[in-house]
């Protein structure tokens, strides 16, 4: 049974009370263009979409995206730097704080109408900022609808990337989207998710029939895998990369490229442990040329305090998994710059 509580705008409504500017269009279609550059290969350069695990206050956040905007420019000839801003937060079992666009204040209950307005603004106020589009997940679909046309790359999560909805609706956003490997670590899934994403497909969704043409900047993201007993088990290591890249060919997918998350499972969520495997990766890519070619950027989970709270007490301090501190952050980001 569904209570029927609150009645929520369209998207279309929505965007129209919470626009993009002109101004804000222009830095996201320059934005856009350099990380599409990157995923199809007519950009040398590389990304890293870089930030807090979790989106839990507006405050933090922005203070975090000022300091990124700055030091983009420090590494503009290297790199592209995509913000994460995830305002929806899944959880193992399905309790517990779900993100700012369930539950705008984190101590109080779901608001989800003030929650979308909260996090479409939290988008607007970033890209003004600090000049960068960012990326957010794509955990219901649904939701994904009120911030299409603000974001810079999308997400689609390990327990989310073998889900038939969440593929479809990925093949009709004009973004990047990064599909994760499932928990269960198959390439195969995670490659076919690909495919899929990178096809036309007709669907259901938001009450209408709907056509897409596929989308070509639709890539894979290695997250690490969760084995039987529950063990995490890192995947960033060179055969497992020559994998991917085989996969993609034998599918003949469009593009070939790849995402290293650093965190996860690759990680084991020890945060500090990010730091030498985006090290690692680096030395794996710059040792091999299959590597170098398909390995297009970083996942990084980074916040302005390192670790994680219970209560939002710390300024800056997640709320969820723990993060990178932003000193060891900005070293890591220079160091994979002069890596590139």
């Amino acid at each position: 049974m569904f209570e029927r509580q609150v009645p929520i705008p369209s998207a279309r409504e929505i965007a129209e009370e919470l626009p993009m500017t002109p101004a804000l269009l222009a830095i996201k279609e320059k934005r856009e263009k350099l990380a599409a550059d990157i995923l199809t290969g007519r950009s040398q350069k590389f990304l890293l979409i870089v930030g807090p695990c979790s989106a839990h206050g507006p405050a933090p956040v922005l203070e975090y995206v000022r300091r990124l905007g700055n030091l983009q420019k420090k590494v503009a000839e290297k790199l592209v730097l995509i913000p994460r801003i995830y305002t929806d937060k899944p959880r193992s079992k399905g309790v517990g704080y779900k993100g700012m666009f369930s539950q705008p204040d984190p101590e109080e209950g779901e608001d989800i109408l003030r929650g979308i307005r909260a996090s479409r603004s939290l988008h607007l106020d970033a890209m003004e900022e600090s000049g960068l589009i960012a990326a957010d997940e794509m955990l219901y679909p649904e939701n994904i609808s009120y911030l299409e046309d603000v974001l810079g790359y999308v997400a689609v999560g390990a327990r989310s990337s073998e889900n038939q909805l969440h593929r479809l609706v990925a093949s009709g956003l004009e973004v990047p989207v990064g599909i994760k490997n499932p928990m269960s670590g198959s390439l195969d899934a995670m490659l076919n998710s690909v495919f899929a994403a990178q096809s036309a497909q007709t669907f259901l969704f938001g009450g209408w029939q709907v056509a897409t043409e596929g989308n070509p900047l639709a890539h894979a993201v290695l997250r690490g895998r969760v084995d039987e007993e529950g063990n995490d088990i890192p995947n960033y290591g060179k055969e497992t990369i020559e994998k991917v890249a085989e996969g993609y060919h034998r599918l003949g997918l469009k593009d070939p490229a790849l995402i290293v998350d650093t965190n996860h499972s690759n990680s084991g969520k020890q945060f500090k442990k990010q730091i030498p495997i985006a090290e690692e990766v680096m030395r794996i890519r710059n040792a091999s040329e299959t590597c170098r070619q398909i390995v297009k950027g970083l996942m990084i989970e980074s916040f302005l305090e390192e670790g994680r709270q219970d209560r939002d007490e710390v300024f800056g301090r997640s709320i969820t998994d723990p993060c990178l501190g932003w000193v060891d952050t900005e070293r890591l980001i220079l160091e994979i710059a002069e890596k590139v």
